[in-house]
């Protein structure tokens, strides 16, 4: 999956704190609607550096470029095992903990099945991870878990034997106990806590297509439960411009909150 933001269903709460002055740059005059345009950026800009500095450090360009960390590549590689930890090199320890217990698998999808791509449309899984996917199904209760609308990640993974659990558990399926891999993933258990959000997840979507259309590599994809904005082909100087735009629609729907994610 791209660098995104994405708007899930919770109560958002604002950042407090007092509010710097604005400084303009000088210049000889302003139409009115420059001034007001120039005054809102700024204003954005001052108060929500937070945001700006979140989607700079989920950016995986920005992580990957040596101009931009003060530790070598291994170095932060290193690190950041040390914290999460493989579970390959962790093997013995995990057959030894599970005896007598059931074991299950939980995988994401973007970055973790299939490759992480500009066109979140093209992130295909290769065939040896499906064969993988399938034969590890067989032996455990498998679930995909995802912020992606369910019906398309069940699109890339065509496996009806999996749990699928889509715009980040909100939208949950998993296979009854006949399930055949040729049923196309028809019957199953389904749990959506908040089908009633759709209505207004659908005019976010609306809202930000129209907000965002003049942003050069802007993307806006309708997860069902929740609305990705993927900003990885967008300029970094427009950035700003497209974290207010998003911030723009979100003022008029106080039950949605903003979360950053890659």
């Amino acid at each position: 999956m791209t660098n995104q933001q994405n708007v899930v269903v919770v109560d958002v709460k604002p950042h407090g704190g007092v509010k710097p002055p604005l400084s303009l740059p000088v210049a000889k005059s302003f139409s009115p609607q420059d001034l007001k345009l120039l005054l809102l950026k700024k204003r954005f800009e001052t108060e929500n550096a937070w945001v700006l500095d979140s989607m700079r450090a989920s950016s995986p360009t920005r992580i990957s470029n040596p101009t931009t960390t003060s530790l070598p590549e291994t170095d932060v590689k290193s690190s950041w095992i040390v914290h999460h930890p493989s579970a390959l090199n962790m093997f013995d320890q995990i057959v030894t903990a599970s005896k007598g217990k059931q074991i299950a698998m939980f995988l994401d999808y973007d970055g973790t099945l299939s490759p992480i791509v500009e066109d979140p449309d093209r992130a295909f899984m290769p065939r040896e991870m499906r064969a993988a996917v399938r034969d590890v199904a067989r032996y455990f209760p498998t679930a995909i878990l995802t912020g992606r609308c369910r019906d398309k990640v069940y699109s890339f993974v065509k496996l009806s034997g999996l749990y699928y659990a889509g715009s980040h558990g909100m939208d949950i399926k998993g296979p009854s106990k006949s399930c055949k891999d040729n049923n196309n993933g028809k019957q199953g258990v389904l749990f959506q806590p908040a089908s009633e959000f759709l209505p207004m997840i659908d005019e976010v979507y609306k809202a930000l297509v129209e907000k965002t259309k003049s942003i050069s590599g802007a993307k806006v994809e309708n997860n069902k439960f929740c609305v990705s904005v993927h900003y990885r082909c967008v300029d970094e100087k427009s950035w700003a411009t497209i974290a207010e735009q998003v911030r723009s629609v979100l003022n008029h729907y106080p039950k949605l909150k903003l979360t950053q994610g890659r």
